[in-house]
């Protein structure tokens, strides 16, 4: 068994991508990224210092807009169409969830498709649909440098993904078809569920459920990739894999933390780097 090292493979992409900052500096180009969080959710602070840590590491500008929970919806697409005519900025992310009043779907389409790093609005996605993408969802594009890592070509075989939310499942199945995978999606309603995990060469969980797939329900010598970042009551962190017994089957494996979420966070750093040479060309 093999672990797939997001630590290790993210470091390596950011030593190249501090190169290429600085040399797209050199011709006047300086990638930045707008980072906007409302209220006060501990783990989006947590993920926002992440960022702005990245982006200092790699020479990219940043700025961050902390604003309050009581925001309205005005007030933040008021931000987000400065930020969008902001020359200095050429990614624009916005730390979800949102508070409860704030309606998540309408700042995501008020971000200019050419700014948005995360890959959320639909023209972004559609593009990804098609396989003719500018950018692709951090996570997800991750996941896939990480397979990549593991060597192993994905044409004909058989990959499950189970969630299928907008920021992981749905991208995820969409980027393992396009290397000529054969995908199926798991859900909450989804029958024999063990059964068809058992069937999966690359098995991808993200459903936010501690420790649900357990050994018993990965193939002898597949890939298992765990999204899941949860705190069980000890406050131990565990992914949606039990690591364990699944780790007894696997031949590849991503550890919680140090697999899925450094490469999420480098992929995000790669994305504003392609935004700022694309704008540069307008």
């Amino acid at each position: 068994m093999q672990i797939l090292d997001g630590k290790m493979v993210s470091a390596r992409i950011k030593e190249e991508l501090k190169a290429e900052v600085a040399a797209l500096k050199e011709t006047g180009i300086v990638p930045g990224l707008a980072v906007i969080i409302v209220g006060d959710d501990p783990a989006s602070r947590v993920y926002v210092n992440s960022k702005k840590k990245a982006c200092a590491d790699l020479g990219i500008y940043s700025e961050e807009h902390a604003l309050p929970a009581e925001t309205t919806q005005e007030e933040l697409l008021a931000l987000v169409e400065s930020l969008n005519a902001k020359d200095e900025v050429s990614g624009i992310l916005v730390q979800l969830p949102l508070p409860k009043h704030l309606d998540e779907k309408a700042v995501i389409n008020a971000i200019a498709p050419e700014k948005d790093v995360d890959a959320f609005h639909p023209v972004n996605v559609g593009k990804i649909m098609i396989g003719d993408f500018d950018f692709l969802p951090c996570t997800p594009a991750g996941i896939m440098d990480l397979i990549a890592e593991s060597g192993i070509d994905l044409t004909g075989k058989n990959c499950v993904v189970v969630g299928r939310s907008n920021i992981v499942g749905k991208p995820m199945s969409m980027l393992l078809l396009h290397k000529n995978a054969t995908v199926t999606i798991c859900h909450s309603k989804t029958q024999n569920l063990a059964e068809i995990c058992k069937n999966a060469d690359v098995l991808v969980v993200a459903v936010g459920r501690a420790e649900m797939v357990t050994g018993d329900m990965v193939k002898e010598g597949a890939v298992v990739i765990d999204v899941g970042m949860n705190r069980l009551p000890d406050k131990k962190l565990v992914g949606d894999v039990e690591f364990a017994s699944a780790s007894q089957k696997a031949a590849y494996i991503t550890p919680v933390p140090g697999g899925v979420g450094p490469m999420t966070i480098v992929t995000l750093m790669r994305n504003t780097v392609t935004a700022a040479k694309k704008l540069s060309k307008k």
